[in-house]
């Protein structure tokens, strides 16, 4: 208790002094004795914003009279460190030293020494504007005619000027990194504008168009460090940023086709239909809204009832084969018997299935999240080499292959095709399913008879199938985007992405939860069914008898 009212004490005591310090650090210096012979210049300095600085501040020996000649004049530094060592590295300080001139310096901008003006004021920011115009003529005029421009000329002081956008004493060249025009900085230079709110109510600007950007693909390529992806300025401009509504805006939707164009080659007029900046649940189109609700409603309860089933599965089996008090022969938990269940051919498939998926996901994910722990190697070249876009094509392409070579292999070999027969849904699948549910809920007492080929397996079967269209439906569309941007309006692509991404998340969480389950967690095959890797497997269910070719002494 004690402490704490030191603590706070000694806060109001530093709050004490601050005040008192900036209090008279206000008060008017006497410059008495400089004003009997200098007071045309005393007048000046007083109206400017060095008013409330000391004439000794900046003359040394000015109580000297006559004033030697030898005495250091007034420098900048004495009291602008910080800003004149600065100066050097911006793009000014860099042609001062290349020997340019004409080059701007402290004076050009800021008035000379006894005239200097008060930045804080609103005239000050528009004539700082009419300086930069003095070198950057066309700049100039582009801006007097973008909305930003327009504002300043109606007296708006919050509109944005050349210093929001190219710093004051930080103009750095276009090439540095730390400049904040540069393309990776955009989106941080327009936000500090467009992502507040209190400018957003005051003006009527929509509030959500960071925040919609940030969810885009150009939004979460430009996070995870791309260089060249499409950011802020790429479609509204430089300084010349008009109204969408505007003909000669970037963004009219008679333009847009053009604005596109220059990244996505061919973009059609009707891309431009639909909405461009949207967030998930406000003002999103109508085909993905139904996409989401689905989705958000689909997701969770398959992956539930999955959990269920394989909670109940496990307890089930953990008690039976694990912690009964009778002791279970190793001959029953690891059955001589085992069973055949994958050709050669469909065990390359798998591994080759296996490792597209794999990549798949983290590539892919890594651009939705590239702020995760694992995602940090797919993104840590993303601003010279997208090392994470080339390893999702290339997987992808691995995937399409892999399916459409095991489409091709079962119209070619018929062993193959009458074993994928085996995986033909029928009706007794859905009552062997229900029944096993029963029974791992523990509401009925006689476990069911599994087949060899059951629900389990083809449901995993199927839905990798259902799957693969989708993902390579979507994924060609969304990679072909030149392609399909001339025919397809922009909402059309933006469901592509969407079905893309969530049934990405369905088809992880199925894996996980369910695939991943039966191979490896399942206490009757714990710590893996080894039937990827040699073709059999340890599980107890109905014999299938392996075909001749396959047979090895010992198999049933």
């Amino acid at each position: 208790m004690f402490g704490s009212t030191m603590r706070l004490l000694n806060r109001c005591w530093t709050i004490f002094i601050l005040a008192a310090g900036c209090t008279f650090s206000q008060a008017k210096p006497d410059n008495s004795l400089c004003e009997a012979c200098h007071q045309p210049v005393a007048a000046k300095v007083e109206a400017g914003a060095h008013g409330p600085v000391a004439c000794a501040s900046c003359h040394a020996r000015h109580e000297e009279f006559p004033h030697p000649a030898q005495a250091a004049p007034a420098e900048c530094k004495t009291c602008h460190a910080k800003q004149v060592s600065e100066f050097p590295r911006t793009v000014h300080g860099q042609a001062t030293q290349r020997g340019e001139q004409g080059v701007p310096e402290c004076a050009v901008c800021h008035g000379v020494t006894h005239e200097v003006t008060r930045t804080a004021s609103f005239d000050a920011r528009k004539q700082s504007i009419e300086t930069c115009g003095m070198c950057h003529s066309e700049q100039l005029e582009q801006f007097q005619k973008s909305v930003h421009g327009q504002a300043i000329a109606k007296g708006i002081p919050d509109a944005p000027g050349c210093s929001n956008c190219h710093g004051v004493h930080v103009a750095l060249p276009p090439q540095s990194k730390n400049t904040f025009s540069k393309a990776s900085q955009i989106r941080e230079t327009c936000a500090s504008c467009h992502a507040d709110l209190r400018l957003a109510s005051r003006f009527g600007i929509p509030p959500d168009r960071i925040v919609s950007f940030d969810q885009s693909f150009h939004g979460l390529a430009l996070k995870a460090g791309s260089q060249t992806v499409a950011n802020c300025s790429s479609c509204h401009g430089f300084h010349e940023i008009r109204e969408s509504k505007d003909p000669l805006s970037m963004v009219h939707p008679q333009n847009l086709a053009a604005t596109c164009g220059r990244c996505h080659e061919g973009a059609g007029t009707r891309f431009a239909l639909g909405t461009v900046h949207w967030t998930e649940g406000q003002k999103e189109p109508a085909g993905v809204e139904w996409i989401r609700l689905i989705y958000g409603v689909a997701i969770p309860l398959i992956i539930g009832l999955m959990l269920l089933h394989n909670g109940g599965d496990f307890i089930r089996k953990l008690v039976a084969l694990r912690l009964a008090k009778v002791a279970v022969p190793d001959f029953q938990l690891r059955s001589n018997a085992r069973q055949f269940r994958m050709h050669g051919a469909e065990r390359v498939q798998h591994a080759a299935l296996v490792v597209s998926f794999v990549v798949l996901a983290l590539s892919g994910f890594a651009l939705r999240y590239p702020d995760a722990w694992w995602a940090k190697p797919w993104v840590a070249w993303e601003a010279s080499l997208s090392i994470r876009g080339i390893a999702h094509r290339v997987a992808a392409v691995v995937f399409i292959v892999v399916s459409v070579s095991h489409v091709v292999s079962l119209v070619v070999s018929r062993r193959l095709r009458e074993h994928w027969m085996e995986l033909i849904p029928h009706g007794s699948d859905v009552r062997e399913a229900f029944s096993m549910f029963l029974w791992n809920l523990g509401l009925i007492r006689r476990r069911p008879q599994v087949a060899s080929h059951g629900y389990i397996e083809k449901a995993e079967y199927w839905a990798v199938v259902w799957g693969a269209v989708l993902m390579a439906a979507t994924g060609i569309a969304l990679w072909a985007n030149k392609f399909t941007l001339q025919y397809w309006p922009k909402p059309v692509l933006d469901a592509f992405s969407a079905v893309h991404f969530y049934e990405a998340v369905l088809a992880t969480l199925s894996i996980l939860v369910w695939h991943f389950y039966f191979v490896l967690f399942d206490p009757e095959v714990y710590p893996m069914d080894p039937a990827w890797l040699t073709g059999y497997s340890v599980r107890n269910r109905a014999a299938h008898k392996a075909p001749a070719s396959e047979s090895k002494p010992g198999d049933n």
